[in-house]
């Protein structure tokens, strides 16, 4: 009678994993029976990738796509939103499951949805792919990182945020390799990341991490510095920052957005969205 209660109880789990899988996929199936990768026909040349995500966009337009990640902390959406709607800036937010599932930031979803920015998936429980020493060792196989995504993606439907609607994916960590770029493909999904340089994506270090930890104001002089001393500028760029970060962090990224927009809005940049390119 055991024996019969596994074998039923694996039979529903793998009904539930294809079913999860047949979800994430039925947007993506074209007349081929293939998935239809987003933007198929749409040229790339002037882009930057790495291990198969975009890690930059146009390089020859002044164009910047501005990214917030979140999973656990919530601190600063309430005035990412107010700065943003202040400087009539459209951004990109990467969530996890588990930020969509948490009560107290629906409210905000829905009004970032209202605004017209972009909502997207950051995996279901922020799954670390691969390993911090070896970048191609994975610590995740195919079917689990199918079952996290799709788990992802069934949270964003509740809001009303289909595939369709989001086909840009940012991996938990932005740490990734070509696997995991191949396997979002196959999802029908395209995997970004942030554009290195700046070090924004370190506004969550906090000063007991040493030497590690770097101030808001150092990333903000970065962003201009690297501005002025890059070849391309901040053309294409993705920059990220993160919409929450742990309280022993006081000094917040975010609170320099209002100046940081205004710098960068003068200098001829556009805060654009991938899903416009």
């Amino acid at each position: 009678m055991e024996g019969f209660r596994m074998s039923l109880n694996l039979s529903y789990s793998r009904i539930a994993y294809a079913w999860l899988i047949a979800f994430l996929m039925v947007y993506s199936i074209s007349s081929s029976g293939q998935p239809t990768i987003p933007y198929a026909n749409q040229s790339f040349n002037n882009c930057i990738f790495r291990f198969g995500g975009f890690e930059r966009m146009d390089t020859t337009k002044k164009q910047i796509y501005l990214c917030f990640t979140g999973h656990e902390f919530n601190d600063g959406g309430t005035i990412i939103r107010k700065s943003l709607k202040q400087q009539n800036t459209q951004a990109h937010f990467f969530f996890t499951g588990d930020f969509y599932r948490i009560k107290s930031n629906k409210k905000l979803i829905r009004k970032l949805l209202k605004d017209g920015h972009y909502l997207g998936a950051h995996s279901d429980k922020h799954l670390l792919y691969a390993s911090w020493e070896d970048r191609d060792a994975l610590l995740i196989n195919q079917k689990e990182f199918e079952e996290d995504l799709t788990n992802n993606y069934l949270e964003m439907v509740r809001f009303g945020i289909e595939k369709k609607d989001a086909p840009f994916y940012m991996p938990p960590y932005e740490w990734y390799n070509q696997q995991i770029s191949d396997w979002t493909r196959e999802l029908g999904l395209l995997l970004v990341n942030f554009t290195p340089g700046t070090r924004s994506n370190a506004d969550y270090t906090t000063p007991d991490m040493g030497s590690r930890y770097i101030s808001s104001q150092q990333i903000f002089e970065n962003i201009i510095n690297y501005e002025r001393e890059s070849t391309y500028g901040l053309n294409g760029f993705i920059l990220l920052v993160h919409i929450g970060t742990h309280p022993d962090r006081t000094d917040k990224l975010y609170n320099k957005l209002p100046e940081l927009i205004k710098v960068l809005k003068t200098l001829g940049y556009q805060f654009s969205l991938m899903t416009d390119y």
